[in-house]
């Protein structure tokens, strides 16, 4: 298995594409606001305490209230609590806990009033994102992760991921962090931290600590609502979770970019930074590695199947609903066995569907009928194993007597949506056809005008993939027509994620060219 990222910088923000094995598996846009990202930490003020439902709504400067329940204040929460309004009216000057007296626990079915109060500043955290007419989730029980650890304050609790499952290097990993983590200071080993030397668990340590201390210093002179730490970018929380020996590339297209990426690789994989590779090619990265090509193919609302079979995605209200169809597959002697074949390798494609697309809540799969329980065991067993990949919780049922599987995945960000069906550009959706013959000549007199009038001498035309071959069929095609004429050669250069009569002309740094 490789992983490699493919990072492409637009003028809009930065689009990351993570492939394993050339297949899409996330697809995650970085705009230039990174503001309510999970894992940033705010100071908020408390505007409405909600008896029945045991939760508060939280300004933290969204324009819709955060929501904040009682189970998300965590059992150090007292704590917290006066940390903060010791800081803010400088009675704790320093950031380290060493001499904090700890509060006692909050109990496990209190209630919120008795609690917090409305209008009172909070330290919160995002655990979710803001989704469609939702402001943030929130969490006050603040965690800072690493590479290695994740750092939680007010407790002196060592835990340790499940999957590291060897006991000799769980009670190593236990060890280590007994005796080099502060007073008051709790850790989470994550499972990367499996066979690491000391020196790097430390390190990453260190780190957090350098992160408490520079939300500290900027909680001092905070007032509500206001961002104290923010989460690293969306590339580095990548590389900090992904990156292993797995990791064969990072692809990036911008030059000051790559080196900001190969300096954070440096630092936390010291020698690995040679992955990053500064793409200079002429066409736009995600054409390079066929990323458009596979955006297309799998967020709409037919996904095809390698075999010949489909699926059709549906998203309501209240849930996914997911349909696997064999299409045209023609082995018909031995029909359990052409069902098994086919939802195995739907199983496996909605498994990337949904860490692809970001898809949460509940998702029904109906799939294929099998009558053999062998091989719905078979169905459900393989399910489970394509899913271990997938980083967001998710649970996952047994397939029920009508074939339908049901899983719920935690859902932290909004949907990753995007629109595949395009408007008939001759038409413009009307159904009436206009004078489309007109286009060929439109470019060419585009074409003329720049080269003969602006007197640009290094050009290329980008057109959808069929104007492509349009314009280089034949003996004499258009494009030799051109170079006759001009006495230069006009590349054609195909794109997939351009519409059927969308073109655009470029210069030798694959700037556009404007009229």
């Amino acid at each position: 298995m490789s992983l490699e990222l493919v990072v492409d910088s637009r003028s809009n923000g930065v689009w990351l594409a993570l492939l394993r094995d050339g297949k899409l598996i996330e697809l995650h846009q970085e705009e230039g606001n990174t503001d309510f990202s999970v894992g940033d930490v705010y100071l908020g003020k408390v505007r409405k305490i909600v008896t029945n439902l045991n939760a508060a709504f939280v300004d933290v400067g969204y324009d819709k209230d955060a929501f904040l329940h009682y189970l998300d204040l965590g059992p150090q929460f007292n704590s917290l609590n006066r940390f903060v309004k010791d800081t803010l009216h400088n009675k704790q000057k320093v950031p380290n806990l060493q001499y904090f007296k700890p509060e006692r626990e909050i109990e496990k079915e209190g209630k919120i009033g008795e609690v917090i109060s409305s209008s009172q500043p909070i330290l919160v955290q995002v655990a979710k994102e803001p989704i469609s007419s939702k402001g943030p989730r929130l969490s006050a029980e603040i965690t800072l992760a690493g590479r290695y650890l994740v750092l939680v304050p007010f407790t002196e609790k060592v835990s340790i991921s499940q999957k590291i499952k060897d006991q000799k290097e769980r009670e190593r990993l236990k060890g280590i962090l007994e005796e080099i983590r502060p007073k008051n200071f709790g850790v989470i080993i994550r499972t990367v931290a499996e066979n690491k030397k000391v020196e790097e668990i430390s390190q990453d340590l260190h780190n957090l600590l350098e992160k408490w201390k520079t939300m500290f210093a900027n909680l001092q002179a905070a007032a509500p609502p206001k961002r104290v730490l923010g989460e690293i970018n969306k590339t580095s929380t990548l590389l900090r979770d992904l990156l292993n020996s797995d990791f064969s590339n990072i692809h990036v297209n911008e030059g000051r970019l790559a080196e900001e990426i190969r300096e954070y690789v440096s630092n936390i994989a010291p020698g690995r930074e040679k992955i990053v590779k500064f793409y200079e090619g002429k066409n736009e990265i995600f054409e390079r590695f066929g990323i458009n090509k596979q955006i297309k193919t799998l967020f709409g609302k037919k996904v095809p199947l390698p075999s010949g079979g489909y699926l059709i995605i549906e998203h309501t209200e209240a849930m996914h609903v997911i349909d696997v169809n064999s299409g045209n597959r023609k082995d018909t002697d031995n029909q359990e066995s052409n069902a098994l074949a086919t939802n195995i390798e739907a199983a496996e494609e909605i498994a990337r569907l949904l860490q692809l697309r970001d898809m949460g809540g509940i998702i029904a799969i109906d799939f294929i009928d099998m009558h053999d329980k062998d091989n719905n065991r078979e169905l459900y067993d393989n399910m489970k194993e394509f899913m271990k990949n997938d980083r967001a919780k998710h649970n996952i049922l047994p397939p029920s007597k009508f074939g339908v599987i049901e899983i719920t995945r935690q859902r932290v960000r909004p949907e990753r949506d995007i629109i595949t069906s395009e408007t008939c550009p001759t038409c413009n959706g009307t159904g009436e056809i206009q004078a489309s013959i007109l286009f060929a000549e439109e470019i060419e007199t585009n074409l003329d005008f720049l080269v003969t009038d602006k007197k640009i001498k290094d050009i290329q035309l980008i057109v959808h993939p069929y104007l492509e071959a349009y314009f280089q069929k034949g003996f004499i095609s258009k494009q030799w027509k051109w170079f006759f004429k001009y006495k230069k050669w006009i590349p054609v250069r195909g794109n997939n994620a351009y519409q059927l009569l969308q073109y655009s002309f470029v210069d030798k740094d694959n700037e556009e060219i404007t009229f």
